[in-house]
This record gives C-alpha cells, structure tokens and sequence, in this order.
C-alpha cells in the first residue's frame, strides 16, 4: 500500500474531526461513468433520447440541466436560450411550457429528420427511476420545488446537485441536509493544503472541475476523506489518451461527452 507523503498524512489525521460528507447514492460501478447531457453522439444533447440511450450504454448518470419556464415548470435544456438547440427564439425563463414543448429539436443528422424536443423534468424522473442516477446541474430552479418532485417519483436518493450559486447551496441544505452537493475546484487550488482549506470553508459533498485540475496526491486526500472527484473530461481532445491520465491519477468517475466509448474503454482496462 503506498502511503501518502508527510504533508498529506499530517493534513488527513488532521481533518479526522471535522466535516464529512454526504454520501453520494450507491455505486454500481468501481469507475462512475456520467454522461454528459446524456448520450449525444447520436441523439440531440438533453433529449429523452439522449437519456435513453445514455442508460442503454451502461452510465452510470445522466448530467441534465435544469432550468424554470415562465411559468414555473421544469425542464432540461443546458442554455439559458433556446436559440441554439431549436426552432425558437428566446430564453426559458420567458416562455412558457406549452410554447417550449412545441418547439423542434432538430438532429446534427442531416440524414435523420426526427424532430425531437426539449424534455420535461418529470419526464426524465419517470424514465430514470430503477434505471439510471440524475446528476442535476441545478441552472435555474427552485430546491424546494425539486425535491417535492424527487420524493413524488421517489428519486431524492438517487441523484446528487451541481451548486452554481452559494444561494443555491444553502437552499438545497436548508431543503435536504443530506443531498450530496457538488462543487469545482476554484483555479486557485492547487495542492492538498487549497483544497482543505476549501473543503473547511464550503463543505462540498463531491468535488468537480476539469481532470487536469488535479494531481494525483489531491485525489488520494480527497478519496481517504471520503469525497468522490468525479470531474470533467469532455472536451474536443477528449478520447483514451484523456482516460488514461484519468485513470492514472486514480480518479473514480469521469463526466464524458462520449459514454459507450468510455464504458467499453473501461471494460478494456478491467474497471467495469
């Protein structure tokens, strides 16, 4: 077994009697899997079908992003718009559910002439339950609504929240004290010392930030003090040489814009 350094060692004995986190909901898998936006290398990013698929492939989430329509429906489209995904003009916030749903989602398929649309959250609950767990990238919303709506499909232990806003983070303790909550690394945590102190001050559940954010003497604190690093690794250059680093920093999870690659890549390497 290969022990830490002095510095992380005296820092790990050190926080022994301080915050511990939430547990995130039961793993499946040794390497988690989170498919971003759902399964979008065939299906439009955010779709029902995107989800299906992401579920079809062996994810281990889904990553959705919620936001609130005019008024005050949920739905999962990740811009504030919906000008790049559809057939409309104008933000979420302004429209309505009925003008949202009859919107067309077109395929980057020219081949494919399905118009697909923009998916209620209580769509995505029904299709999730017993299948797939949420990971809720909590855009633009309102965490008492939410969770009434995870306990009526009996969802709030199967998903964890991505936190943009410190308001956000006191609702959802307020709400739920024991829903897993996910925060980046700021750019200014570095090493082991940062990211203590950062976890003292802000008490995330499970930390986020791009892979490259981290080394692996960070993830080995963060993981003896029971925190999943569960970051991101979808970019354009995203592909095995990306995994392998993932994986030989001795991280556990990876959110990825290309989830059947990965899940088989996986298996390749014996972590599935």
């Amino acid at each position: 077994m290969q022990l830490l350094n002095i510095t992380t060692l005296f820092l790990y004995l050190l926080y022994q009697t301080e915050y511990k986190p939430n547990p995130v909901p039961k793993l499946k898998h040794t390497f988690i899997v989170i498919a971003h936006r759902g399964d979008h290398t065939i299906y439009p990013e955010n779709t029902l079908e995107a989800y299906k698929q992401a579920i079809k492939n062996g994810a281990d989430y889904i990553e959705i992003d919620l936001r609130t329509t005019r008024d005050g429906q949920f739905i999962s489209l990740h811009d504030a718009s919906v000008n790049r995904m559809t057939d409309g003009k104008g933000l979420v916030k302004d429209l309505t559910l009925e003008q949202i749903e009859n919107l067309k989602i077109s395929s980057k398929n020219k081949a494919d002439s399905t118009h697909y649309r923009i998916p209620k959250f209580d769509e995505i609950l029904k299709l999730c339950r017993h299948k797939i767990h949420i990971y809720i990238d909590f855009k633009e919303a309102d965490a008492v609504a939410t969770f009434t709506m995870l306990k009526k499909f009996h969802m709030e232990n199967d998903v964890l929240v991505y936190i943009n806003k410190p308001a956000q983070f006191t609702d959802w303790r307020k709400t739920m004290p024991t829903m897993p909550l996910m925060l980046s690394l700021p750019n200014n945590v570095k090493d082991t010392v940062a990211m203590k102190k950062f976890i003292d001050d802000y008490h995330p559940d499970v930390l986020d930030g791009d892979y490259s954010d981290y080394n692996n003497e960070m993830v080995e604190f963060a993981t003896k003090l029971g925190f999943p690093v569960w970051p991101d690794g979808q970019s354009a250059k995203e592909g095995p040489a990306v995994w392998d680093k993932a994986i030989s920093l001795n991280l556990k999870g990876l959110q990825t814009d290309n989830p059947p690659a990965l899940v088989n890549y996986l298996k390749q390497k014996g972590l599935r």
